[in-house]
């Protein structure tokens, strides 16, 4: 009997703190957005509510910790899918130069002020201070994304940043390592093997990508099942996770290469819409988790220290990120905007501080005052983001007008890229319009490939692949599928979601073109209306009709075509106006005023 308890309490006991977890979550965060403070404070409040510290409702706060992790580890794999190498060759002066900059910078003056101010070792110091150099990737990269400014200038230098920090988590484990007091990491490998097996396993990585990863999406988008798309995906970030992890390495920076493997696959929008979900709801864990290890006591005990490192944290950072912003060309007040934004503490700091106190370098209680500071430093991050944000759009109006004189014509979004798709591709993209193509055939992708036209894989119906390809930016939608049974519901939440965008639609023939009457949309094609026409032109020409009397049957039948059709909408059947078909006995009168008079 007793055998079977254990199981039986654990399920019910994940229950429960599940729906305690799930239900603050809902609860505070829908309060806090109601009032523009953002999400990941809501979830700190939550976790801080319910964990130990709190109400003790939900326990076990560093286990859920650690699960939460992958949260990060998928962050970083979509972070990695955004770049691709023609993106990371235009943004390299700010990758390697403004990010080099802030990491270093950062670190070494918040090193000193801990040095100075604390009492910690030189070593102590170090293991702290550069930590709290690196901002929250988790807190400020979904804001950027959501609001549509991570493309913009702004989003640019802040994501530059970001990459670089999360680039030198590496290096900070290295350090943390050399300064190790601890008898059993003298015995571990030093620094120069670390670097070394780090880049053989970001090769080993990339060789995977290209030689094993590619060539199974491609047989996966053949057998067309979508959950296989989701295995893959997850298989292809915690694989690389592991692999990192395996050699003491960054999770994080495993998972960040597995996403640039794929940043120019043509799968990268179906892999992205796909992992996505996982990733909000375990990145919104890892705050919970955050909340609820959040040593409520020591923060009582030193109420001070905490209070004043936090803010000397913010102003410190702030102040030099604003500094160094202004050094690479930006405007003041946007350099103002973009220092508060990543004033903050980083998730990666509750990683460091664990490894500086397995090096014997900080005291537990060091660990905990100090993700404290970082947590007080997140919580201040959804306050600085809206005045960041004002500042981020208040520029002066002659720039504002210069960049949209110098911004492109346009952009769309092509489903369906065979024989029809092609045609209106090609015609957009000769006019100058930036176009993305997406279509759900794999030997289309490849074939088009062969002619260097990128093609992305995914189902071109679902709002959160249309996301993905840039469908809140598009002027244009058309759907070019060769899909007898594509219906008109479909275009209902999209229409809906991108009210910006022109639709356009290929109809299959009659029937489908009825089946779309309801919608408003910019235009509907019945694929092989025009091309028939043609032929009938030139079989009439080859029969000897004259040239104006071919101009004159063209003009009479498209006439009657859309009087008929009319009516077919109108009524709802294809059996309506079936009297104004011409057959055998009824022909038009040619260069009568009223050319469907007769039998009319």
């Amino acid at each position: 009997m007793e055998q079977h308890a254990s199981p039986i309490n654990a399920t019910e006991i994940l229950l429960s703190e599940g729906v305690i977890l799930l239900g603050a979550a809902v609860a505070f965060v829908m309060l806090f957005r109601r009032f523009g403070l953002g999400a990941v404070l809501g979830y700190l409040v939550a976790g801080a509510l319910v964990g130990p510290q709190g109400f003790g409702l939900v326990g076990g706060a560093q286990s859920k910790l650690q699960i939460a992790e992958i949260g990060i580890v998928l962050l970083l794999f979509l972070v990695g899918l955004e770049l691709n190498p023609a993106r990371l060759w235009r943004l390299k002066r700010d990758i390697f130069g403004l990010g080099l900059a802030q990491v270093v910078l950062c670190g070494v003056a918040l090193s000193v002020i801990i040095f100075f101010f604390t009492g910690f070792t030189w070593g102590a110091a170090i293991a702290l201070g550069l930590p709290l150099g690196l901002s929250s990737t988790a807190q400020v990269l979904p804001g950027l994304k959501s609001s549509g400014r991570i493309n913009s200038p702004f989003g640019e230098k802040a994501f530059s940043i970001l990459l670089f920090q999360d680039l030198s988590i590496v290096p900070m484990i290295t350090i943390i390592a050399a300064l190790s007091r601890n008898p059993a990491d003298a015995s571990g490998p030093p620094g120069w093997l670390l670097a070394a097996e780090t880049v053989a396993a970001i090769a080993g990585l990339v060789l995977a990508g290209r030689f094993i990863l590619r060539p199974l999406l491609g047989l996966v988008g053949r057998l067309g099942e979508r959950e296989l798309f989701v295995a893959v995906g997850l298989f292809t970030v915690l694989a690389s996770a592991a692999l990192m992890h395996s050699l003491h390495l960054s999770t994080a920076l495993g998972a960040f290469i597995a996403g640039v493997m794929l940043a120019d696959s043509p799968y990268r929008h179906e892999i992205e819409a796909d992992v996505e979900p996982f990733r909000s709801i375990l990145l919104g864990l890892f705050f919970l988790a955050v909340g609820m290890v959040l040593d409520v006591h020591a923060v009582i005990a030193n109420p001070l220290f905490v209070l004043s490192m936090a803010a000397a944290l913010v102003i410190t950072k702030a102040a030099l990120i604003m500094g160094l912003a202004r050094l690479f060309g930006m405007d003041g007040k946007q350099a103002f905007g973009l220092g508060l934004l990543l004033s903050q503490g980083g998730e990666f700091g509750f990683v460091l501080f664990a490894q500086a106190q397995s090096a014997m370098l900080i005291r537990p209680e060091a660990a905990s005052l100090f993700s404290a500071i970082v947590t007080f430093s997140m919580a201040t991050t959804p306050f600085l983001m809206l005045f960041a944000r004002r500042l981020e759009f208040s520029q002066p109006k002659h720039k504002e007008q210069e960049s949209l004189d110098n911004a492109p014509q346009g952009s769309a979004i092509i489903i369906g890229y065979g024989r029809f798709g092609q045609t209106v591709a090609q015609m957009l993209m000769g006019h100058g319009f930036a176009v993305t193509m997406v279509d759900k055939k794999p030997a289309q992708i490849e074939a088009s490939g062969r002619f260097d036209i990128k093609v992305y894989y995914g189902d071109g119906t679902r709002i959160d692949l249309l996301r993905r390809a840039g469908a809140e930016e598009a002027r244009l939608i058309a759907f070019c599928m060769d899909d007898a049974d594509f219906d008109g519901k479909l275009l209902e939440p999209i229409m809906e979601a991108f009210p910006h965008a022109a639709i356009v639609v290929r109809a299959y023939d009659r029937r489908q073109l009825l089946r779309l009457k309801d919608l408003d949309v910019a235009g509907v094609v019945r694929e092989v209306y025009e091309s028939a026409i043609c032929m009938g032109i030139q079989a009439m020409q080859a029969l000897g009709v004259p040239d104006r009397e071919i101009a004159e049957v063209e003009r009479q039948y498209r006439a009657n075509d859309g009087q008929r059709l009319a009516v077919q909408i109108e009524q709802g059947t294809l059996l309506a106006a079936k009297d104004l078909m011409y057959r055998p006995g009824r022909s038009m009168n040619l260069f009568n005023a009223n050319p469907l008079e007769e039998g009319g």
